[in-house]
């Protein structure tokens, strides 16, 4: 594919040059695609209809893992691949990735001892673990790796995976792919394409309404739980792929046991259910597996799945958990490829790559599946089938703000000293989330009051500015929520507060 270009802000008239990659939706897979290719000196586009990662990208159970339960399933090469990019991952993006500890508690009627045990082995070998702790087994006294659970819990297993900010993963992606000349579109939707002349010819909508037209060598389709309609329906493609929609809800609950370790619970029905630090003074219980048929966007945590995590925890823990202690909840749709399974907890997370040339146009590469661990290899594998050359270079280019020298703690401490006007807790959540970029956020301030106005829960107009014109950001509910989790420690109107503010800016 040759290199082209785009003009500027999308007007209802404007036609792109020719591009050689538009890339449709910007969840974590869209997104890992459009930096990937960029990276490689191809002109692209990324088109999402609403915010980065407003779906499924950040209803997930935020863990960056290697799948243990998959190893059930034979999953060997997902199970391989997940866990060889998890150190990847961890390299590359320290200040939003980082390891955890997972206990995992035996019980009667559960797996057997000796079966648990080597699926661990497994999972400490196969993938070629460096830097993780590996498997030990354990017992529990009710302190450290046992605290909170309930007396009659007595042994187990301490396993490693790491935890992810799993919509700031998107957004960094999209954010470097616009670095290396990407255009990113956020809440601007593909209404049409159609095949001529070996290109496809694409007209967008922005959010205003406004139209323009983009002529691509190849399209992507990383459209998600849409990825069937786009092909079907947007495209007007016929295709003998389908997916699988699954819906897997969380809740948020208050803090359940003391200690940074996560567990992994066993269920009656072989399921598995997380319990994980969450926010400082939360914990994250997830996730259900349930067929889901209606509209993607409207997916919600039913009273159901409040009621089966619920009683998936509170028989390992002293402490009783029921719906009254929910303090959110959410969920989210996984377009899995349907490989027939009867059940959907059983249907592969491996993902699918379709490649079709229509008659009369360019290439369409469809997305079916995949999971967050494994978006950057998913890339690769997609500019492959798509005949990209080039070098293949993520796996060792830090992600925007992973350049710590030195690691988190002394880039932390380093950051703490020249911003000795900082909260410390504000200190190190701007080191988390944005890493060696946080002075970027801090914008020169010499002291707290040059950061601007003060929304509540430590958010201040310099990080807000800094979303907006770097990141993406467009309304509060982007900067609470997916850009942060301020919204669950801010005071209340603080939405109303920053949209207010955003508005104001765009005036």
């Amino acid at each position: 594919m040759a290199t082209g270009g785009l003009g500027g802000a999308a007007r209802p008239t404007q036609r792109f040059l020719m591009m050689d990659l538009l890339v449709v939706g910007g969840g974590i897979n869209g997104a890992g695609i459009a930096r990937d290719a960029a990276g490689r000196g191809l002109s692209v586009v990324l088109v999402e209809q609403h915010d980065l990662a407003a779906h499924t990208s950040s209803a997930s159970t935020k863990l960056i893992h290697g799948g243990l339960r998959y190893l059930e399933q034979y999953e060997f090469r997902l199970v391989r691949e997940a866990l060889r990019e998890r150190e990847r991952l961890l390299a590359i993006a320290p200040h939003i990735i980082w390891p955890l500890r997972f206990v995992l508690p035996m019980g009667r009627g559960m797996r057997p001892a000796w079966l648990l045990r080597l699926g661990l082995f497994l999972y400490d070998h196969i993938g070629g673990r460096r830097s993780l702790p590996g498997t030990e087994v354990v017992r529990f006294d009710g302190r450290g790796l046992g605290a909170g659970l309930a007396p009659e819990v007595r042994r187990g297993f301490a396993y490693s995976d790491c935890w992810v900010e799993d919509s700031r993963l998107v957004v960094l992606n999209a954010v470097d792919a616009a670095a290396r000349g990407a255009r990113v579109l956020t809440r601007t939707r593909l209404v049409s394409a159609r095949a001529e002349e070996g290109v496809w010819v694409a007209e967008l909508e922005d959010a205003a309404g406004g139209r323009s037209e983009v002529r691509a060598r190849a399209v992507v389709n990383a459209a998600g739980p849409w990825v069937s309609a786009v092909i079907g329906g947007t495209l007007g493609v016929n295709s003998s792929r389908r997916t699988r929609l699954v819906k897997g809800s969380h809740i948020v609950v208050g803090r359940l046991y003391e200690g940074e370790h996560a567990y992994i619970f066993q269920n009656r029905d072989r399921r598995v259910v997380f319990a994980i630090p969450y926010e400082g003074r939360f914990t994250l219980i997830g996730t259900t597996d349930s067929p889901y048929a209606d509209d993607p966007a409207a997916v919600a945590c039913s009273t159901e799945d409040e009621a089966y995590l619920c009683e998936s925890v509170d028989r390992w823990f002293a402490r009783s958990v029921s719906p009254a202690d929910i303090v959110r909840r959410y969920a989210g749709v996984r377009a899995l490829f349907d490989d027939g399974a009867k059940d959907a907890s059983e249907v592969t997370r491996d993902y699918v790559l379709d490649l079709e040339t229509p008659a009369g146009g360019g290439k369409l590469l469809s997305v079916f599946g995949g999971k967050i661990t494994t978006y950057r290899k998913l890339a690769e594998h997609a500019l492959e089938k798509l005949g990209v050359g080039g070098r293949s270079w993520t796996g060792d280019a830090p992600l925007p703000g992973g350049d710590m020298a030195g690691g988190f703690d002394a880039y932390l401490q380093a950051f703490s000293a020249r911003h000795g006007f900082l909260p410390a807790a504000l200190a190190r959540r701007l080191v988390r989330a944005y890493g060696s970029r946080a002075d970027e956020v801090a914008d020169g301030a010499r002291r707290i009051e040059d950061l601007g106005e003060d929304f509540g829960g430590g958010l201040t107009e310099a990080e807000v500015r800094y979303l907006v014109r770097v990141e993406f950001a467009r309304s509060a509910e982007d900067i609470l929520w997916r850009r942060s989790k301020l919204g669950l420690h801010a005071p209340a109107g603080i939405a109303e507060r920053v949209d207010g503010f955003l508005h104001a800016m765009a005036d």
